[in-house]
């Protein structure tokens, strides 16, 4: 059996790196992080990924020549590592066919909202602006579009009167903490059958 090995993209603090290193290392997930890669020089990921002896690198989407001079250094490096497993945490590059097709239905996503509901890079903001009662976070397959894969596994969490971006952003985080490391699991547990939208979760 091939080991299952994880490449996370992340482009800030990498607390969802965290809680999937934090399910590693109780066995949740039987698999290692092969990498962690960021798009810049400056996200926290880097440091956690060092800190615990993973290798990190950074391709900085400002150096690269063009979108696809970057996502080229991405699976190469990917590739390096022996990756089969791209699991994105954070990551806030919309990925290119080319990139998706790269690693065909091995590419999970975390989105803060309950989707199709309030796609995009504004969740918080846009859910608050529509005055939903209902949030939350969804985990699903990248395919070419943006927050529109087959959906995987979705937790809900309230919309309180007075809610912020940051309030709300805070309580759908820890969802996302114990969401994504269960989402991960029942793929490398080979417990995930795609069936056109439709993910069926074996138990």
């Amino acid at each position: 059996m091939t080991e299952s090995v994880l490449g996370v993209l992340a482009s800030g603090r990498g607390t969802n790196l965290q809680s999937i290193m934090n399910a590693i290392a109780t066995g949740q997930i039987k698999a290692k992080i092969g990498v962690v890669i960021t798009d810049k020089p400056e996200a926290k990921a880097l440091d956690r990924a060092r800190e615990a002896n993973i290798q990190a690198v950074c391709i900085d989407r400002t150096k690269c020549t063009s979108k696809e001079d970057f996502e080229q250094k991405l699976v190469a490096a990917l590739r390096e590592y022996g990756v089969n497993l791209v699991v994105l945490a954070g990551f806030m590059r919309l990925l290119s066919p080319y990139f998706v097709q790269s690693f065909k239905d091995r590419i999970l996503n975390i989105h803060p909202s309950l989707l199709p509901a309030f796609g995009g890079a504004h969740a918080h903001r846009d859910v608050l602006a529509y005055g939903v009662k209902v949030s939350g976070c969804t985990i699903h397959f990248v395919d070419e579009g943006m927050d529109s894969g087959p959906i995987i596994l979705q937790e809900s969490v309230p919309v309180l009167p007075g809610d912020t971006e940051d309030t709300l952003a805070a309580r759908v985080l820890e969802k996302e903490h114990s969401l994504y490391p269960r989402a991960i699991a029942l793929y490398i547990d080979g417990k995930l059958i795609v069936n056109g939208r439709q993910v069926i979760i074996q138990s």
